[in-house]
């Protein structure tokens, strides 16, 4: 069997930051999937399942509710393997593109308060497995150490 593109990626290089993964036309349309990289592959601990399901919650919430970017994004959702998330928008877009979203979305969880949409037994299934402290402890160094300061190298797969 043939590999996906997404594992061609040398993931022992692969830093943190938001990658191009792929470009599809869909009736016609180009649409845009970005791997939001938040910690380094096989280098580093994994987001913990809690902590990556409210940011899940919130910044789905958040980017369908964006001003501007609501009737673009398609979808957010997280890794597999735990290092990540993945974005899908409409449009044939760039990391830089993406990275001021993106960086009001981390923010957002970062000073989030209140209760998390969607966090209850009725609209979630597994409302309890959510930890916000934590989600916003990983949003908070993601943006300090990623977003704020990103250069070509956290903007660009290694080739």
């Amino acid at each position: 069997m043939e590999k996906i593109p997404s594992f061609t990626i040398d993931h022992l290089r692969l830093k943190r930051g938001i990658y191009v993964s792929r470009k599809d036309i869909v009736g016609g349309e180009v649409v845009t999937t970005f791997d939001v990289r938040m910690k380094e592959p096989n280098r580093e601990p994994v987001l913990s399942p809690s902590a990556i399901h409210a940011m899940e919650h919130l910044i789905a919430t958040f980017l369908r509710n964006h001003s501007v970017w609501a009737d673009r994004i398609i979808y957010w959702g997280p890794m597999g393997c735990l290092t990540g998330n993945y974005l899908i928008v409409k449009g044939d877009l760039s990391s830089a593109d993406v990275l001021p979203l993106m960086l009001e979305a981390f923010e957002f969880v970062a000073s989030y308060e209140g209760e998390i949409p969607g966090a209850s037994a009725r609209d979630c299934g597994n409302y309890l497995l959510m930890n916000l402290p934590e989600a916003q402890w990983e949003a908070r160094k993601y943006l300090l150490e990623v977003l704020c300061c990103a250069t070509e190298e956290n903007l660009n797969y290694p080739v």
